[in-house]
């Protein structure tokens, strides 16, 4: 759907990084977990092309005012790095956005009885809030491992935790949880689980192809949310794909981030050496 979307709230709620809530039609509640939006910041020229956020949450918002219909609203992080998200952040409840969305290939929730560990780094923590909600609904027992520079790369612990996930949190300097990568924590988690388990992420590619390396040592199923540079968000352009399991320079095998996925099986994806 393509429609224009009114702003709700649009706050920073750690250093650099933003929450905002926007309006949506109906139909959006239907989206899933790892969907997620293109934005177009402003209707000048500059920036041409929108940009995309994954979807944090959807949910139903009554107006303060009497006898006022209730409304489906969406929420997206975004952390300010350039022109476009400065814009953002610079905007005010009940201004007007241009949305495009939900778009993608969401998560696989899987069997609920197996425990679900998602792993996350600063703005990749953002798709996974949506999915921790739906498990948890779903009675899956579900741990989050977040990890970050630095405290301030650790967003909405407490809105975990009020779902009932236990969080571990990592820091590379020591300022929140333990110091050093969460990937060790996650380890220690499959050890104690004898291996059985689903996992998720979405972070930076080392996390990703981190976990992805952790996950086909133990032989379990994962799935990772890619951030591609889209421009389209419909794979007519072509420009976020990323290589499948069977890419070479003399077989070329790409997949496209905004149609294929965002979210895809880590197994089917070529890493890095």
């Amino acid at each position: 759907m393509q429609f224009t979307s009114m702003i709700l709230s649009n706050a920073e709620i750690s250093p650099g990084y933003w929450r905002m809530r926007l309006t949506a039609p109906q139909e959006f509640a239907a989206a899933t977990p790892g969907q997620f939006v293109m934005v177009r910041v402003n209707g000048a020229i500059d920036p041409l092309l929108r940009r995309p956020f994954a979807v944090f949450d959807v949910g139903v918002h009554t107006p303060p005012q009497s006898g006022a219909v209730p409304q489906v609203y969406f929420e997206m992080l975004y952390r300010v790095v350039g022109k476009g998200t400065a814009m953002l952040s610079a905007l005010h409840e009940t201004d007007l956005l241009d949305i495009l969305g939900p778009l993608g290939t969401g998560f696989d929730q899987g069997n609920a009885d197996e425990e679900k560990l998602i792993v996350g780094g600063g703005i990749g923590l953002a798709p996974l809030y949506l999915l921790a909600r739906e498990l948890v609904t779903r009675k899956s027992p579900v741990r989050l491992f977040a990890g970050g520079r630095t405290r301030d790369d650790i967003l909405c612990i407490t809105e975990f935790e009020r779902l009932g996930v236990e969080c571990y949190t990592a820091t590379e300097d020591g300022s929140l949880g333990e110091q050093g990568l969460v990937t060790e924590a996650l380890k220690r988690r499959l050890d104690a689980l004898k291996g059985k388990a689903t996992l998720y992420a979405c972070g930076p590619d080392g996390m990703l192809h981190a976990v992805a390396k952790i996950a086909a040592q133990y032989g379990i199923p994962c799935q990772v949310s890619l951030e591609g540079y889209m421009a389209c968000g419909v794979g007519a352009c072509l420009g976020c794909v990323a290589p499948g399991k069977g890419h070479s320079p003399e077989t070329p095998d790409y997949r496209c981030v905004c149609t294929e996925g965002p979210v895809f099986e880590s197994s089917d994806l070529k890493w890095g050496a």
